[in-house]
């Protein structure tokens, strides 16, 4: 029989507390407590965070995994101005947007977030209005070069994007926008026009995937934007539209959307700068979710079942850590 040493190399040592700095695959005895561990791979999954105080889709999201700010969006036929704060446990409301409205583009931190464009219910589509929040409250920013819904954004208060989404239904866009803390100006515009697409990144390192073209298929397009002009990036592994996402250009995370007009996913995929990869799904189904956070802590909040949802979900990146061995 091939023992651990013929295999490793090494002897199993028996010690009186854990390694500082393991090696992967490293196995030992902590005599003090009478374990056997091995430093391993952890699996990237999603767990159940705090619920929404009121269940909401097509909102726009700003923040981290332990400091989210969800914004606007719509509750059955109404479109709202709510505005809700995680603290990585539990939502509590707070000040209400100016313009009640869903579909709307955002980016930036939970005191410093940026909401822009969306549908304000009735023939109100395809908003301009931008609006600039401090923690507290909103007031008004400088208004969108071109008035749209169901975009995309990302980057910061001082130093927001806007990109894709609906112009006049059913006409899309690839049109972008750069904000500098007070007004729009014209960015490049994307390869390929659509809307219901997902966002990451910054003004100048932006990230755009999903969506669907007018009229659809679904796509799977990654675009990368470097503060001036779009590029393709390697395609998603799952065509989607009313997808989220968070993270960077160079480590995204994708998740949710609809991968037909009647069926929903909780795919997640990961963004390394060249291709996706697949990680752990989702423990609910849904699109036009809320989404915040990094590629190795994301949050995702809100959106649609067919129902609106107030499920919010947190994803753990795969990490390395020291783990009792068992026999099971």
């Amino acid at each position: 029989m091939t023992t651990f040493k013929e295999i490793r190399g090494t002897a199993i040592q028996s010690v009186s507390s854990d390694p500082t700095n393991p090696e992967t695959g490293q196995i030992w005895y902590n005599n003090t407590i009478g374990v056997l561990k091995g430093y391993q791979l952890v699996a990237a999954a999603w767990a159940s965070g705090g619920n929404l105080t009121t269940a909401t889709r097509a909102l726009s999201n700003a923040g981290t995994q332990t400091a989210g700010l969800g914004f606007g969006g719509a509750r059955l036929s109404l479109t709202v101005s709510a505005t809700e704060q995680y603290n990585g446990t539990s939502w509590s409301p707070s000040g209400n947007m100016g313009t009640a409205r869903a579909y709307l583009g955002g980016c930036g931190t939970q005191t410093a977030a940026l909401g822009f464009g969306g549908y304000a219910g009735g023939p109100s589509r395809f908003l301009t209005a931008t609006e600039e929040y401090d923690g507290t409250s909103w007031g008004p920013g400088g208004n969108l070069g071109t008035g749209r819904d169901i975009l995309a954004g990302a980057g910061t208060q001082t130093a927001g994007l806007a990109f894709g989404g609906l112009t006049s239904a059913p006409t899309v866009t690839g049109a972008t926008e750069e904000y500098n803390g007070s007004t729009w100006s014209p960015g490049g515009t994307m390869g390929t026009a659509r809307r219901s697409l997902g966002g990451a990144g910054t003004q100048t390192a932006g990230l755009a995937f999903g969506g669907t073209i007018s009229p659809p298929p679904m796509s799977a397009a990654t675009e990368e934007y470097d503060g001036s002009a779009w590029t393709a990036g390697g395609n998603m592994n799952t065509a989607r539209r009313g997808v989220s996402g968070c993270g960077t250009q160079t480590a995204g995370l994708a998740f949710s959307g609809q991968t037909t007009p009647s069926v929903s996913t909780g795919a997640t995929e990961q963004y390394d700068g060249t291709s996706w990869i697949s990680a752990s799904s989702m423990g609910t189904a849904r699109y036009n979710v809320g989404g915040a956070g990094t590629q190795s802590a994301g949050l995702a909040f809100g959106g649609s079942t067919g129902t609106d949802s107030a499920a919010t979900e947190e994803f753990t990146g795969a990490f390395l850590s020291a783990k009792k061995i068992t026999t099971s």
